[in-house]
């Protein structure tokens, strides 16, 4: 990762795991993806606004992706 901003899912886990010491449980993961999905959601909607829909999207599926892997 060359940024601040993970490119690919490898990254992004490791920057929720590693970097910032979360532990990615499936009630965690669960919880992001139902934020990620609600429009009403104000952070989600700041985030929609920051890095726009297509990341948000791929940040979703990164989510989905883990939560596959860690059930």
């Amino acid at each position: 990762m060359d940024g601040i901003v993970p490119e690919d899912y490898a990254s992004w886990r490791h920057c929720i795991e590693v970097d910032c010491g979360i532990r990615l449980t499936p009630a965690w993961i669960e919880q992001r993806i139902a934020a990620l999905q609600d429009p009403r959601d104000y952070h989600t909607s700041r985030f929609r606004e920051l890095w726009g829909p297509t990341h948000l999207e791929r940040i979703l599926g990164w989510f989905q992706q883990a939560l596959t892997e860690v059930r």
